[in-house]
C-alpha cells in the first residue's frame, strides 16, 4: 500500500498490460478486463468454454499474483481476463482450426497466463506463440519452448 501511495503522489503510473494479435491483416489490441472489442461477447464466451475444459484437465488459477484484498473467487475472475488470454480467445474464434496464433505482449507473461496457455495449446491442438518483453514462448501440445523458465 505504501508503494502504491508513493506512486500516486509522484504521478507514476504502471503501464497497463496490452496484447495484440493480427487476424486477416488487421491488428487487434486487448487490455486486462477489456470490453471494447466488437466481438467481446464471443471472446468472453470462448474464455468461459476454455476455462471449463482447462479445469477438467487440471488447471488451477494461480491467484497469488492478485495482490488486491478481495475474495478468492474475485481473484480468479480478475486473472481469467488478462490481455493475452483475451487475444488468444479472439484468435481461436477468428481463425481456422489448426492455424498457429501469434500474440505480442508488452509486459512479461505472468506465471498464471503461462500455465493457462500451456493448457489451452493442448486442449485446442494449436501452436501459440507469445512474444513478451523478455522472450518468445512457443506453446505446443501443452509444452512451452522456454522449459517453464522465463
Amino acid at each position: 500500500a505504501k508503494v502504491r501511495k508513493a506512486m500516486t503522489e509522484k504521478c507514476v503510473r504502471k503501464e497497463p498490460g496490452c496484447s495484440s494479435i493480427e487476424v486477416k491483416n488487421k491488428v487487434h489490441e486487448f487490455f486486462v478486463m477489456d470490453k471494447s472489442h466488437p466481438q467481446m461477447e464471443e471472446i468472453y464466451a470462448e474464455l468461459e468454454r476454455l476455462g471449463g475444459k482447462m479445469e477438467v484437465a487440471g488447471y488451477v488459477p494461480n491467484t497469488k499474483l492478485v495482490l488486491h484484498d478481495i475474495e478468492e473467487e474475485q481473484k480468479e475472475h480478475l486473472i481469467c481476463y488478462h490481455s493475452e488470454k483475451l487475444a488468444i480467445a479472439f484468435g481461436l474464434i477468428s481463425t481456422p482450426s489448426g492455424t498457429p496464433l501469434r500474440v505480442i505482449n508488452n509486459l512479461r507473461v505472468c506465471s498464471d497466463c503461462h500455465t493457462a496457455i500451456q493448457f489451452i495449446s493442448k486442449i485446442v491442438g494449436r501452436e501459440i506463440v507469445v512474444r513478451d518483453v523478455s522472450r518468445y514462448h512457443q506453446f505446443k501440445d501443452g509444452v512451452c519452448s522456454c522449459g517453464d523458465y522465463w
